[in-house]
């Protein structure tokens, strides 16, 4: 039994606990021992491990969709353990032998092609906010014509005029850029906090401030051109 029930509940090793099977079944457990169950520590060990022969009496059609084994450093592929763990994993051909460098990557595939996606969408939303700022630029020019033709009657020449409509759109790039970078990035930190509590494992968060910056100087750079 993880620890974190363990310790919740007040039991120990060699405690009995009435439970029940999955099909309603009620039975008497022992717990045969505690184990540290920190996603930081076992990342994806369960809550409980029940016996399997005793389990499937109750769930014959329980699948088996991963076992764990620790064995020391795995020896590479066709050495002898290689080899016995496939044979014994034969019965069983929707498993595969891996080892802990190989479910990491496989972790990390998955996680780089959700980034993908979401940097596809941030692209589209970019295309998105600089059509927004051209727009907001041309409305506010054409909306004051009579304010613009009176700064030039007062003597402000064509160079001031183009500098002031693009401090203009700099200022609303910037302040629309931090709003979203601010919002996200919270956002983000929630998010990983929510995940890393509920024993997702994201334990740990990185910020990358560079590229952050980047966005902040992309977004200046859109509102110089939308100003143009």
């Amino acid at each position: 039994m993880g620890r974190s029930i363990a310790d919740g509940e007040g039991w120990a090793a060699g405690d009995t606990v009435r439970g029940r099977y999955q099909d309603g079944t009620s039975a008497t457990f022992r717990i045969a021992g505690v184990f540290d169950d920190r996603p930081s520590v076992t990342p994806s060990a369960p809550s409980m491990i029940v016996d399997w022969a005793a389990y499937r009496t109750h769930d014959p059609g329980a699948p088996i969709d991963r076992i764990e084994i620790v064995a020391g450093p795995r020896p590479g592929p066709g050495s002898e353990l290689d080899a016995a763990l496939r044979e014994a994993l034969r019965p069983w051909p929707n498993l595969e032998v891996k080892d802990r460098a190989e479910i990491k990557s496989d972790a990390a595939g998955e996680i780089e092609a959700l980034l993908r996606l979401i940097t596809g969408l941030l692209v589209l939303s970019v295309l998105i906010a600089a059509l927004g700022i051209v727009n907001t630029l041309a409305l506010a020019v054409a909306e004051r014509t009579r304010e613009l033709g009176l700064l030039r009657a007062v003597g402000m020449d064509r160079r001031l005029l183009r500098r002031m409509i693009r401090y203009e759109a700099v200022v609303i790039s910037l302040f629309g850029g931090s709003l979203g970078i601010g919002t996200g990035t919270g956002l983000g930190l929630l998010l990983q906090r929510a995940l890393s509590s509920g024993g997702d494992g994201m334990a740990a968060v990185a910020v990358p401030w560079g590229l952050l910056a980047a966005c902040a100087a992309g977004a200046a750079a859109i509102g110089v051109l939308a100003a143009a």
